[in-house]
């Protein structure tokens, strides 16, 4: 499987960043999310599904907003 990793500053300062890459981990697929790298949490598949979903709803509400 291909590794991927996706690199997101910050918006207010450019020395804190998330990073979102593909781990195998145990034998399983796993979505790593690190912070700074310091801090990570691990996401299995359906998890991760959540987690998305949850931010769209977030994203919708700020467009929401802006649009009201």
């Amino acid at each position: 499987m291909a590794r991927i990793e996706l690199k997101f500053i910050d918006y207010f300062e450019e020395k804190k960043f998330v990073k979102v890459k593909k781990e195998e981990f145990l034998r399983e697929d796993l979505i790593r999310i690190e912070i700074n790298n310091n801090m990570h949490v691990d996401l299995d598949k359906s998890t991760a599904i959540k987690f998305a979903k949850t931010l769209r709803t977030e994203i919708n509400k700020i467009k929401e907003v802006s649009n009201g």
